[in-house]
């Protein structure tokens, strides 16, 4: 193989991983110089065990519960507010995605003046972020967005009230805390959501274009993962050999999926911020139309798909993954409206994941594949 242009490969997190992992959270935070940490998570999360058990690990916290299951700007500019006005000195991300991306953007505000928009990654806007940010450690309470090894932050823009993606190695946090026992008891519905999530993470990495073949063997290994061990956590939800076989693969699907994304994501973002539907279910609906789609445009990519899963037509086989799930299979069973599907289209082709599809996308594509998967 001769290559042609020159590649940057980096995989920098430091993560901590397995049961009990947790504990060592005051530990990370001395090593760090963190005495007044922000801890940052969503109402929900707030009003379980899990939040009291990493709170009492890191007493001296200021908390900020007021993520949304979408985070806006509102609630970044909130979080600011909560930091500055208790003179914290780091961050606690506790959550899914979107209390991690939540704190991840609190944290640039904190030394970066610009308006978030400004950050937007369709603008280049990651060239104005600098390394000079607070330390964060990242504790994932799913597994689904791998944002605790991510140097990606989405956030809606009330501008625009679209999803933005902020992206950055500088946002990376300084550790990621993955102890699958904080994953034990996830609803069944959150479970199957955010580990489709994962799954489709490691699908579209590798199936994107770009030339990446660590993230390739990262995203098959990941994907298998969750092929495997998803059916067994949902029929046992307290299996933690299985829980972590799933944190791990969304860890793999994070790292997987700086190569790039596909259409899936451009489809699903919209569907978040406009009609409130959880983004992992979102990203299972659409996926089998997106493969089908992109079916002429990356041949050898879906038969070793295929291949792994046991054969037969890789779109099909998904669809019979979320039916084992107790996924429903379009978007008109989770209240979205047809009548919504054309602004949905435009705001779609905004998002900048489907540039990366191996099958180029115009926005009369984006609306078709909606309007097959409503």
């Amino acid at each position: 193989m001769v290559i042609v242009t020159v590649s940057t490969f980096s995989f920098p997190t430091t993560i901590l991983f397995g049961a009990g992992a947790v504990g060592r959270l005051p530990e990370e935070l001395s090593k760090r110089g963190i005495s007044r940490p922000l801890l940052v998570t969503d109402a929900g999360l707030a009003r379980t065990t899990v939040f009291a058990r990493v709170a009492s690990l890191a007493p001296g916290a200021a908390v900020f519960s007021s993520v949304e299951p979408n985070p806006t700007e509102r609630n970044v500019l909130d979080g600011l507010a909560v930091y500055q006005q208790n003179h914290c000195n780091g961050i606690i991300g506790l959550g899914g995605g979107s209390p991690l991306d939540a704190a991840k953007a609190i944290r640039l505000k904190v030394t970066h003046e610009l308006p978030l928009a400004d950050y937007d990654d369709l603008l280049d806007g990651g060239d104005r972020i600098s390394a000079n940010l607070p330390p964060y450690i990242a504790i994932p309470t799913t597994s689904g967005t791998g944002s605790e090894v991510s140097r990606s932050t989405v956030i809606t823009i009330a501008a625009t009230n679209r999803k933005t993606v902020v992206f950055s190695p500088h946002l990376i946090p300084v550790l990621a805390i993955a102890d699958p026992e904080l994953t034990l008891d996830l609803p069944p519905q959150l479970t199957a959501g955010t580990g489709m999530d994962a799954f489709t993470h490691n699908v579209e990495a590798y199936i994107s274009k770009g030339f990446h073949p660590i993230c390739d063997a990262i995203a098959l290994s990941g994907a298998r993962l969750v092929w495997e061990n998803l059916p067994r956590v949902m029929a046992n939800p307290r299996g933690l050999e299985a829980r972590s076989q799933m944190m791990m693969a969304s860890i793999m699907g994070a790292i997987a999926f700086q190569k790039g994304l596909g259409a899936v994501h451009s489809l699903a973002h919209p569907l978040s911020s406009d009609c409130g539907m959880h983004h992992g279910t979102s990203n299972a609906v659409l996926l089998p139309f997106v493969l089908e789609f992109n079916r002429t445009a990356a041949v050898q990519r879906l038969h070793d798909l295929e291949a792994q899963f046991g054969g037969g037509d890789i779109a099909e086989q998904v669809r019979g993954f979320n039916e084992r799930l107790g996924i429903a299979p379009r978007l008109r069973d989770y209240g979205v409206t047809e009548a919504a599907l054309p602004l949905l289209a435009g705001k779609a082709m905004q998002d900048g994941c489907h540039q990366l599809n191996p099958r180029p996308c115009t926005r009369e594509d984006l609306l078709a594949l909606y309007r097959a998967a409503w």
